[in-house]
């Protein structure tokens, strides 16, 4: 069963049965927004966001998954590629990142995903955005966080998967930044280790 999360929710990810998930998705979908009136129509460009993975070690980032680096340096994290255009926003996600939670070093404790519009436009001009995090064992949707309200902002971050003595949590942040790529985000995100 999915969770709707809300801005700052928390889940476990520790199954009901109490196994662990070993291989979660996080997917991030959006289509451009419909622009209104002839001329809008005509100069509109297609949103290009870009899901990324930062990897922490404390509050030191030791590693990142996005466009340009697809796979984390161990391994354990991967990347689909760049989707240049997104989609139909019609529940698939258009980019997605693969952890595979028992592969990550045990030094890492915490994963932040973030969505940037490399392309420059605002939340503003994109529409039906959300990330979702999968089960990719049972291709079961556990959480999904609807990006809602657009605004003015180039960037969100979206999610964090943290590790405790307990296992693994999510929590939906839903932070707007601005920034066309991760590394404009750093100073944003060390707020939410």
């Amino acid at each position: 069963m999915s969770v709707d999360l809300a801005k700052g929710q928390q889940i476990s990810l520790t199954k009901t049965s109490g196994a662990t998930l070993t291989l979660i998705r996080m997917g991030l979908g959006w289509k451009s927004a419909a622009r209104k009136g002839f001329l809008a129509r005509l100069t509109a460009r297609d949103v290009d966001l870009d899901a990324s993975a930062v990897l922490f070690c404390g509050d030191k980032p030791t590693d990142v998954v996005f466009f340009r680096h697809l796979t984390s340096d161990d391994g354990s994290v991967q990347h689909s590629g760049d989707n240049l255009t997104g989609g139909t926003g019609q529940g698939e996600e258009d980019e997605w990142i693969l952890v595979n939670l028992e592969r990550v070093p045990s030094h890492i404790d915490q994963i932040v995903f973030v969505a940037t519009s490399f392309s420059g436009q605002t939340f503003d001009e994109v529409d039906s955005a959300f990330c979702r995090l999968v089960d990719e064992t049972t291709r079961e949707e556990l959480a999904r966080y609807t990006l809602t309200g657009g605004g003015r902002h180039t960037a969100q971050i979206m999610a964090k998967v943290q590790r405790s003595d307990s296992g693994w949590t999510m929590t939906a942040i839903g932070s707007p930044a601005g920034g066309r790529t991760f590394q404009d985000l750093m100073p944003a995100i060390s707020d939410h280790l």
